[in-house]
């Protein structure tokens, strides 16, 4: 049996449809049809059962699908070994992320790489704000997921753009915002907005501009190095911060409220590395990460 018949006989075992088998696999219904009929006359029995409602699986179409997808599975396993091997996929890829949930995502994303690369094992670390980009440039992780964009940067590379929210206003639960439905940039000017850490100004101003539309000066208040230092002191009423939406799942406190930001510019998430130390390895992941956005959408944001 060639390699491509034992493809078609899985798929049509598994899909049970000749036309959802050709379309899986690229080819046309035709070709289907006529490997299904090659095996069985090679086999000398029906490997299926056709009726104009139903595809079904004979006992020898069942028990050979039982001998050849295991040998089929190790084939795949084994080809994909060869293929890291030879672009330099085998090793540990070290990922960071910056926020609560994030780590979640970078996992999901993981899960997905490592099928396609058996031989790469991703270890995940978390970054706070006040590392910024420190832990790539000093090579402490070879990949940051972060919301920055870092286009500018010529010592950085970075994805396409993976998540995209809205934000949201994380206020102390005593603030007055506390009670309005929504804020906009204009309302920035009546709070203290707490500054992060090691930010550079361009991707701080990114998401707390200067002024407010109007001009009025946006205050600064204390500053913060990680996600719990800023929920406990937008707690305690020392300030207010924008936020992801997903916040209000991932890091619901009850001294914290978080208010949509009607008119706030969306949060970016990307991949970012250096280019210096960019491998096989971290574009896979990249990839991965796209295609898994591109199934599933925003995980963050499901539920």
């Amino acid at each position: 049996m060639e390699r491509r018949d034992i493809e078609i006989f899985l798929t049509l075992a598994e899909e049970l449809h000749f036309g959802r088998t050709a379309e899986r696999l690229h080819v046309s219904t035709a070709r289907v049809s006529q490997t299904i009929k090659a095996l069985e006359r090679r086999v000398g029995a029906p490997l299926f059962e056709r009726t104009s409602r139903r595809v079904t699986p004979t006992p020898i179409g069942r028990r050979l699908e039982e001998d050849l997808r295991p040998a089929d599975e190790q084939i795949r396993a084994a080809i994909a070994r060869a293929i890291a091997a030879g672009r330099g996929l085998d090793g540990v890829l070290r990922v960071g992320f910056v926020g609560t949930a994030l780590g979640q995502f970078v996992l999901e994303v993981a899960t997905t790489f490592q099928e396609r690369h058996p031989g790469c094992r991703v270890q995940i670390r978390e970054s706070h704000y006040s590392d910024g980009v420190g832990l790539l440039l000093s090579d402490e992780i070879d990949g940051l997921v972060a919301a920055a964009d870092v286009g500018h940067v010529r010592e950085l590379e970075q994805s396409p753009v993976l998540l995209r929210e809205q934000p949201s206003l994380a206020v102390s639960a005593r603030h007055p915002f506390a009670r309005l439905e929504s804020v906009t940039i204009e309302d920035l000017a009546r709070a203290k907005v707490l500054r992060p850490r090691g930010i550079p100004d361009n991707l701080d101003e990114a998401t707390v501009p200067r002024t407010t539309p109007s001009g009025r000066v946006i205050e600064r208040g204390p500053d913060f190095g990680t996600v719990q230092e800023m929920l406990a002191l937008v707690g305690a009423g020392q300030g207010v911060f924008p936020v992801p939406t997903h916040a209000s799942r991932y890091d619901a406190r009850p001294d914290v409220t978080y208010v949509p930001v009607v008119d706030g510019t969306a949060l970016e998430w990307r991949l970012i590395w250096r280019a210096a130390g960019q491998t096989s390895r971290i574009r896979a992941f990249a990839e991965a990460a796209q295609d898994f956005v591109a199934a599933r959408g925003n995980p963050l944001l499901e539920g």
